[in-house]
C-alpha cells in the first residue's frame, strides 16, 4: 500500500467512527424520549481519544496539480513595473 499510516492513526480513525456512531445512538435515544446519557459520555470519550491519536498524522505532500499555472504566474511578471501611480512620500512639514 502506498498510503501507510502509523497504527495509532488507524486506531484513532476507528475510535472517531465508533464515537460518531455512539453519538448517533444517543441522539436516537433522545428522539425516543428515553435519553441514555451513557451513550453521550462514551461518544465523547471515543471522539476525544480518536482525535488525540490522529493528531500525530503526518501532513500529505503538496499536490502538483497547478504547477504549470504557478510557473507561468511567477515567470510572467519579471521585469515589469506594477500598475498604478507611484506613491510620493511627503517631506517633513
Amino acid at each position: 500500500m502506498e498510503n501507510e499510516e502509523p497504527f495509532s492513526v488507524r486506531v484513532g480513525t476507528f475510535f472517531l467512527i465508533m464515537g460518531i456512531g455512539t453519538f448517533i445512538l444517543f441522539v436516537l435515544s433522545d428522539i425516543a424520549e428515553q435519553p441514555d446519557f451513557d451513550y453521550l459520555f462514551v461518544a465523547l470519550l471515543l471522539i476525544g481519544g480518536g482525535w488525540y491519536m490522529r493528531r500525530n498524522k503526518p501532513k500529505p505532500p503538496p499536490a502538483s496539480r497547478f504547477s504549470l499555472l504557478k510557473r507561468f504566474r511567477k515567470g510572467g511578471n519579471k521585469g515589469t513595473k506594477p500598475a498604478g501611480k507611484p506613491v510620493e512620500e511627503d517631506e517633513g512639514e
